[in-house]
């Protein structure tokens, strides 16, 4: 079944350079990635970013998730990231 992931997190240090990396992990990496069918980004007036991505099925997901743990681009992203303040939540489209 399709999963819907959104992923909430504060970024670490410069906001260009995050969006600039931001858009490398998606046209390199994520968009890649076997059963990604959309993924998009947005930001709130606190700062915190939100990321969106719309998979075939949770086994997609984990494996991307999986793929990013070795993967350049996927790391530059993250590094960016403070790790602490993750949150990934996938649902299950009815």
């Amino acid at each position: 079944m399709p999963v819907l992931e959104i992923c909430t997190f504060t970024v670490i240090g410069d906001q260009d350079a995050m969006r600039a990396a931001d858009a490398r992990m998606q046209t390199d990496f994520a968009y890649q990635q076997p059963g990604l069918r959309r993924r998009t980004t947005a930001r709130d007036e606190d700062g915190r970013w939100c990321v969106v991505s719309f998979w075939l099925s949770p086994d997609d997901a984990v494996a991307a998730e999986e793929a990013a743990k070795t993967n350049e681009v996927a790391q530059d992203f993250w590094s960016r990231v403070d790790a602490d303040s993750v949150l990934v939540q996938r649902f299950t489209l009815l």
